[in-house]
């Protein structure tokens, strides 16, 4: 029997999507016939290149291989680098496979190169022009198990679902993969016992100008159902997983038909049915790697976490302290919805964590000042202050604004207040990541 053997890169920054893709692919027709393994580059970045091309010799002896890359528009330059040197040495060393890949009337000697993840799925062509074979768009639970199998059977690959290509010099787009039912793939996967947070809701309906989530994931969101959490969440324990945390755009909107208005009754029981598997002090809701909006901070929801989650803190999206920017960001709240919801959380004794973006495009020394007043004003709430930097992201509206340096005024607030424990976040090697990204892509491009 013919075998397909799947190389995942896996990195700090995307285990969470390695974990699914795992499950996706074991739960799938092909499953039986694909055998996943994990290239893990580590240290600076010619150590991750060497690794990874030391790494091609486990695929050697495959009828079909694929290295697949899920990546995030922070981790361009470093992917940029990796795959340059994958494809010097596939060329350069020769086959690594028992029969030659064919793909679109051509042949390729070496494993296939394959990408996704979110900047992929907004960017296909600038993916491809970094020297990936195959890129696919959108959700891929789905879609990377159909072209496996189109692989395996050298099938047609018009026919998967969100695939990207160059054919005949030209970038060759399938249709969109459409979105997926979450409750049809594990959050987890069993027969690798890989473990990630479980992804309880995928989509967002509030279409923040500098995310990505609704313009890639779609504007409705969709649950996974609290029947199906609790069984995945049985046989994962079963397996060894001890703590249980959750990934989601909202925490708090878990179970909500149109994402606005939390529906505490539906979490409530997810939390129950949780708790009663692990233990209520092995599970976390609406903190890292998850947060929660400001609107859907209630009484209600903060004293659910309180009862029945371990987690001491609640992470909340606020932004910015202006008002004037959070109507250009498309927030759909104001300032004194963040303040509220401070004060909630702090009212069953918990610590907020309040999220900040500087250098957004737009802002004016008006609204840097407004949020650098609002900075401390939660902070004397309370509150930790935790810092990002912009980085456009493709495929959304702010996605070719210029990332600027955070100004010097926020810079010496947050050191203030990191001083004292009241800020966090690894704002200064953002800052370094955004403008070394985005000289690259106007260079590149």
């Amino acid at each position: 029997m013919r075998r397909v053997l799947l190389a995942l890169v896996e990195t700090r920054t995307n285990r969470n999507s390695v974990v699914a893709l795992t499950g996706a692919v074991e739960s799938s027709a092909v499953g039986g016939v694909v055998d996943v393994i994990y290239l893990r580059p580590g240290g600076e970045d010619a150590d991750r290149t060497a690794a990874l091309r030391a790494g091609l010799s486990l695929l050697a002896g495959a009828d079909v291989a694929v290295i697949g890359f899920s990546f995030l528009t922070a981790d361009l330059v470093e992917v940029a680098g990796q795959v340059a040197a994958l494809r010097e040495a596939r060329d350069s060393v020769g086959a690594y496979c028992n029969t030659p890949q064919r793909i679109d009337g051509y042949t390729i000697r070496g494993p296939l190169l394959l990408a996704g993840g979110a900047h992929a799925s907004a960017a296909p062509e600038e993916t491809l022009a970094l020297g990936f074979d195959l890129v696919l768009r959108g959700e891929a639970e789905a879609s990377l198990p159909r072209l496996l199998g189109a692989l395996l059977d050298d099938d047609d690959l018009d026919h998967v679902p969100g695939l990207a290509r160059v054919v005949d010099g030209r970038v060759r787009k399938n249709r969109r993969a459409p979105a997926v039912d979450l409750d049809r793939y594990p959050p987890f996967a069993p027969r690798h016992r890989r473990f990630g947070p479980f992804e309880i809701t995928r989509g967002c309906p509030f279409a923040c100008r500098f995310c990505q989530t609704s313009f890639l994931m779609g504007a409705r969101m969709r649950h996974r159902s609290v029947e199906g959490l609790v069984d995945a969440a049985r046989r994962a324990h079963r397996l060894g997983l001890k703590d249980l945390r959750m990934v989601t755009p909202d925490a708090f909107a878990y179970g909500s038909p149109d994402g606005r208005a939390p529906a505490p009754a539906l979490l409530e029981r997810l939390l129950v049915g949780l708790a009663g598997v692990f233990g209520r002090e092995h599970v976390f809701c609406g903190s890292f790697p998850s947060e929660v909006r400001p609107e859907s901070v209630t009484p209600e929801t903060v004293g659910l976490v309180r009862r029945l989650a371990a987690n001491d803190n609640v992470v909340l999206g606020a932004q910015s302290g202006s008002d004037a920017m959070l109507r250009r960001l498309h927030r759909g709240h104001d300032a004194e919805a963040v303040i509220r919801a401070v004060l909630t959380i702090r009212a069953v004794d918990l610590v907020p964590i309040v999220d900040f973006i500087y250098g957004l495009p737009g802002e004016e020394e008006s609204d840097r000042r407004e949020t650098r007043a609002f900075m401390q004003r939660v902070a004397d709430l309370g509150a930790i202050v935790h810092g990002h930097v912009f980085m456009p992201l493709p495929g959304t509206p702010m996605g070719k604004a210029p990332p600027a340096p955070v100004d010097l005024e926020t810079r010496d607030l947050l050191d203030r207040l990191a001083g004292v424990g009241l800020q966090i976040g690894k704002w200064r090697a953002q800052e370094q990541t955004a403008l070394r990204v985005d000289a690259f892509r106007r260079t590149s491009g």
